[in-house]
């Protein structure tokens, strides 16, 4: 019997199931399948729970950069590595607010605000609060990733509205203590579950290419999927250059069918939750992309930046989409632009 999230197949027969009791030798079997048995199993379930010709499209903001104090070996913002990248301080509300404005302007439906924090101070969860409510007052969804929360900071958050917060596991507990050491994995479960109790929604994924094995990536999903209420929102990141960090000496970026079919195992483990290709799409063809949707990612951030990082531009992300037939909100506000705004 295999047995997988959205459908147990046994002997011919299909059962509706969702679970979250997966171990790491139902993932590597998955993964191992013939790539166009993996695809379309993965299609398939796509299909049961999200309309296959529609991605979501979020914005992203780092609103306090750099001058972190956790020693995270892939990460520009970290104050243990010389980067070359200068410590901000948090961003004015009615700046992050007109950014926040363009973004919904530009097609975006969700904003993410970032802030490079190990955990945020409650002066700061003060000013945070606002810009959450004012950006929800735009009509937006709302995404906030600040560090690790008590119970009550992430009460407080979702009393101000915040709808999702990030909160990525980054990859398995074997590789963990490889890439940081100033916080534990349990660190970032805990934090779920203080965001989970509040009543928000989560955003947890992971990053590849860093020098993990592939059973790294698997674990990471089976982590995830294992939690007891699968993320909303899974991001999967590839690891973007940055000079001066550790992970410079083991990064290695996945091979492409590599990659497509670790989205394929994600959809299959949580079939409800929006998959997204997140940081490092500018490393990635528009074949892969269009790949990767078909194994069942459904979401893109759009900008020019993520973060301290580059990303692909809107026009290339709504010519892909629209070549693909794929509905989004960036191609509805894009064709009521003048054509001389994208021609």
């Amino acid at each position: 019997m295999v047995q997988a999230a959205g459908v147990i197949r046994s002997g011919g027969h299909e059962i509706e199931a969702v679970r979250h009791d997966w171990d790491r030798a139902e993932a590597e079997a998955l993964y191992a399948l013939p790539f166009a048995d993996l695809v379309f199993w993965a299609q398939s379930i796509h299909r049961s729970y999200f309309d296959p010709n529609h991605v979501e499209t979020a914005s992203l903001l780092s609103i306090k950069t750099g001058g972190c104090p956790e020693d995270c070996g892939y990460c520009s913002q970290s104050a243990h590595y010389d980067t070359g990248l200068k410590a901000t301080k948090l961003m004015a509300r009615e700046d992050v607010v007109a950014t926040a404005r363009r973004a919904r302007d530009a097609g975006a439906s969700r904003f993410c605000m970032a802030a490079a924090w190990r955990n945020p101070k409650d002066r700061d969860l003060d000013e945070i609060c606002g810009m959450v409510s004012a950006v929800k007052d735009l009509g937006m969804e709302t995404c906030a990733t600040l560090g690790m929360l008590t119970p009550a900071q992430a009460a407080r958050l979702r009393e101000a509205g915040l709808d999702f917060y990030n909160h990525n596991v980054d990859t398995s507990p074997e590789f963990y203590d490889k890439i940081i050491t100033t916080r534990t994995l349990q660190d970032r479960v805990d934090t779920l579950a203080h965001v989970r109790d509040a009543g928000i929604k989560v955003c947890c994924g992971g990053i590849v290419g860093m020098g993990e094995e592939v059973e790294d990536r698997l674990g990471m999903l089976v982590l995830l999927a294992n939690l007891p209420s699968h993320p909303e929102s899974v991001p999967i990141n590839l690891w973007n250059e940055v000079k001066g960090v550790p992970v410079n000496d083991t990064a290695e970026r996945p091979d492409p069918i590599a990659l497509a079919r670790l989205v394929a195992v994600a959809r299959i483990l949580m079939p409800r939750s929006v998959v997204r290709l997140s940081a490092g799409r500018q490393y990635m063809t528009d074949e892969l992309q269009a790949l990767c949707f078909l194994a069942g990612a459904n979401s893109i951030f759009i900008g020019d930046v993520l973060l301290t990082t580059k990303n692909p531009q809107r026009d290339r992300d709504a010519n892909l989409l629209d070549r693909l037939g794929v509905k989004s909100r960036l191609n509805q506000v894009r064709s009521s632009e003048p054509r001389s705004a994208h021609d």
